[in-house]
């Protein structure tokens, strides 16, 4: 506040800062949409935010796997996590399966059951001819109220000893050694009473590899995705819509030109980055007669174009953590996790891609995926970023191109690190502009907003976000009576205008050797 001038001498008056500080927004926040455990997911169609593959356990419980439904969430937020990945949200779906009647007759996956006596068993895994779960009962002969429980499924056994269903042994009790509905213990099954208003459990029979009954229709068609159910997802307030801010999106295994282009807008929106997979048959070429869909068909016939996306292929090879079994990975969950890897190590200017972008987890690319140089020059000059295995290297990320690669009309927006940084600069702007808000709308505002972005713009210079040798060259930040006029003044508008010289990938390295002619032999 002003000082009171009384005396002769020196008066000191503290002025507040013009600028306020701009804390950056974060860059590799990413967000995995699709079908999750359909019976150990603990809230479907709702954003929630994991920090480790841990977390997912808990939440969406974990891998499962049936040869009919495509587990590709789980493993995808693996990859994530494994690949540098640190901070992710999940939205999981519920799964269906398709009745052979009605194009419409989706039915709901139901689990398998066992009744034995007045004990129903519930599976808490999906089961078929080719996953079975089986449970043996074991009855203590000198108290047929007591049994040893073996559960199977996989490689997965499970063995409780001395269970009763005498609920007065609350040690033994068979609710509290197995688990309800409301409180699961096992993994993989829970138990209830049957009829439920049953008094209680009666007695055990002694039961040799009984079989959960799998309760679904015979050999049903499983959905891999349905766009409705991703269209809810994307719908304005709806859960994901309330995070209040996310940078990657990864739709894990889905190749569908209808979800694309409705995520791709929910993105834009967002100002975050979408990251595609191809579909798991596309091939590098047409020379495997099994596969005879191409990627560069898959780019000419079903990729909408965006700015805020950009597709990487092959499929990656890997091992089912649960079975042991080889199985082939979409690739954008491990791709994710090398974003946030690099944005962490480097900064969100540099290219994911390169040597040092490792894949670690994997096997290799998929066989019909591998290439040539010549032949990822062509895909290259179609926004396709390749995987490609370099030997005593690895599984590295070998393209960094958006959608819009061919299109002239986009050359600014080619490259993946050049887009993804500008959305960098107006999530921050946008989070942290909101004190301009109904200030007065003159030169000590525009002065203020002029050095709080000076000072962020220049923080970035110092660790080498842009090109150009002096922040002259490399940024301006423009707000004043040239981009603000009286009329927008009288309209309650200040514009500001903030450019930057993007740093650009060495993406061709071009050597040029001479040779010195007349030089003196010796």
């Amino acid at each position: 506040m002003p000082v009171t001038v009384s005396y002769p001498g020196v008066y000191i008056e503290e002025q507040p800062s013009l600028g306020h500080t701009i804390t950056p927004a974060p860059t590799s926040i990413a967000v995995f949409v699709g079908y999750t455990h359909p019976f150990k997911t603990s809230n479907f169609a709702t954003a929630v935010e994991l920090f480790s593959f841990q977390d997912y356990e808990r939440q969406f419980g974990g891998f499962f796997f049936n040869d009919k439904l495509a587990d590709s969430v789980a493993p995808a937020v693996y990859q994530f996590f494994l690949n540098g990945g640190s901070h992710a949200y999940v939205v999981g779906l519920k799964a269906w399966y398709q009745d052979p009647g009605p194009p419409s007759a989706r039915q709901p996956i139901v689990p398998a059951v066992l009744v034995q006596g007045k004990i129903r068993f519930t599976a808490r895994e999906l089961t078929d001819a080719a996953h079975p779960m089986t449970i043996t009962i074991d009855v203590d002969p000198a108290n047929n109220k007591i049994a040893d429980l073996t559960i199977e499924y996989g490689h997965i056994v499970e063995t409780y000893r001395n269970v009763t269903t005498d609920q007065a042994d609350t040690t033994n009790y068979i609710e509290n050694r197995i688990g309800t509905q409301q409180n699961p213990i096992s993994s993989l099954v829970m138990v209830a009473k049957n009829p439920p208003s049953a008094a209680n459990y009666g007695t055990f029979t002694a039961i040799t590899r009984a079989p959960l009954v799998y309760a679904t229709l015979p050999q049903p068609t499983w959905t891999t995705f349905a766009a409705a159910d991703f269209a809810n997802v994307f719908k304005q307030d709806n859960s994901l819509d309330k995070v209040e801010i996310f940078n990657l999106m990864v739709l894990p295994g889905v190749a569908d030109r209808g979800i694309w282009s409705q995520a791709l807008a929910f993105c834009e929106r967002k100002r975050a980055f979408l990251i595609l997979d191809p579909p798991p048959e596309a091939a590098a070429d047409n020379t495997d007669p099994r596969f005879p869909k191409t990627i560069q068909d898959v780019m000419n016939t079903s990729v909408p174009k965006s700015t805020n996306g950009a597709i990487y292929f092959p499929y990656l090879k890997s091992i089912h953590p649960l079975t042991g079994a080889d199985i082939e990975l979409a690739p954008s969950g491990a791709v994710a996790g090398v974003y946030g890897r690099e944005d962490t190590l480097r900064g969100v200017w540099k290219a994911p891609a390169g040597l040092e972008t490792t894949i670690p987890s994997s096997a290799g690319v998929v066989d019909r995926g591998r290439m040539n140089d010549s032949r990822q020059g062509v895909l290259n000059t179609i926004g396709v970023n390749c995987l490609r295995d370099f030997r005593g290297i690895g599984t590295v990320v070998f393209g960094a191109r958006t959608l819009v690669t061919e299109n002239p009309a986009f050359e600014q927006w080619r490259y993946v690190p050049v887009r993804r940084m500008a959305l960098f600069i107006e999530q921050t702007l946008y989070n942290n502009l909101g004190w301009v808000v109904f200030e007065p709308n003159d030169e000590p505002l525009w002065a203020a907003i002029r050095t709080s972005i000076n000072d962020f713009m220049l923080s970035l210079f110092g660790q080498g976000a842009f090109q150009g040798a002096t922040p002259r060259e490399a940024f301006r930040v423009v707000c004043d009576s040239t981009t603000t006029t009286q009329t927008d003044i009288n309209r309650g508008i200040v514009n500001i205008l903030v450019a930057f010289a993007p740093l650009k990938p060495a993406e061709f390295v071009v050597v040029k050797i001479a040779q010195l002619a007349g030089q003196t032999q010796t």
